[in-house]
Parts: C-alpha cells; sequence; structure tokens
C-alpha cells in the first residue's frame, strides 16, 4: 500500500531575510531526506534562486505580498514550490542567458542554475496569481521513511 504524500507549507514575508530562511528550510529537509551533501547544495542554490526571484521580479520587494513555500514528498522525488503574488510569467518568454547578447547581463542566471540542477522544473500560475515554481529532485535510493511504496 502506497503511503500518502507529505507535505510542508511555509508562508514568507517579502524581504531578503526570507531567501536564507527557505534555503535553510529545504537544506534541512533534503539532509533528512537522505540526500548527499553535493544534492542538498544544489537544492539549496535552486530554492535560493526561486525566493530570490520570487521577492524581486514576483512580488516586486512589496511587503503586503507573501512568498509562499511548499515542501512535498511523493513516492520517488521531493518536490519544493515557491510561489508569489506577482503577475506571473511564461518560462519560455525568459531570455537564454548563454546567448551572446545576454553574456554580460548580471541578471537571468537563476533559471538556468534551477534547470541545471533540478531533474525537472516547470512555471505554473500560482494560486496566488503569480508565478509557482515546480522544482523537482528524485529521491535518492538510500532514502528511507519518505513514502515509498517498494521500502512498506
Amino acid at each position: 500500500m502506497a503511503a500518502a504524500t507529505q507535505r510542508m507549507e511555509v508562508t514568507l514575508a517579502t524581504a531578503l531575510e526570507s531567501v536564507d530562511l527557505a534555503e535553510s528550510i529545504v537544506t534541512r529537509v533534503a539532509k533528512t531526506a537522505g540526500f548527499d551533501e553535493e544534492e542538498v547544495h544544489k537544492l539549496g542554490i535552486a530554492v535560493r534562486e526561486g525566493v530570490v526571484n520570487a521577492y524581486n521580479y514576483g512580488n516586486q520587494q512589496d511587503p503586503r505580498k507573501k512568498i509562499h513555500l511548499e515542501i512535498e514528498f511523493e513516492p520517488e522525488r521531493m518536490i519544493v514550490h515557491v510561489a508569489d503574488e506577482g503577475t506571473g510569467f511564461e518560462l519560455g518568454e525568459v531570455p537564454d542567458p548563454l546567448a551572446e547578447e545576454n553574456l554580460m547581463r548580471t541578471s537571468g542566471r537563476g533559471l538556468f542554475l534551477m534547470r541545471a540542477f533540478l531533474d525537472e522544473l516547470t512555471v505554473r500560475r500560482g494560486a496566488a496569481g503569480g508565478a509557482e515554481l515546480v522544482m523537482s529532485k528524485k529521491l535518492p535510493r538510500n532514502a528511507a521513511g519518505h513514502g515509498r511504496a517498494r521500502d512498506e
């Protein structure tokens, strides 16, 4: 019998301090899930970039808006959601940071890093109307206790 999905939700202030807090939460959860140090670091960077984007671009640093962080475990993967209360965006419209005309730009690397460090990254319209980043990473084979159906 497969276990139910495990989920944790945190509402963060639109503040720079939330970047460190979100990274800390996700890295602690990832360590507990059995990810090795390198994968924990990659997840931390991906979440950090996602929250920075929510703070800066999504919520446009408006302290009246919130950043929503959700971590869930499915039988084979850890999924992290970062949602803002902005206007949203289309992933396909974001300029390629590796294109020659963008190489010297000081922004635009976050989504590139997220794609490199995650197994899957999607963007969808969030419940609050803004963007919701959905980041997933396959659980390590040695993970136990996170609803893996074959372990039960």
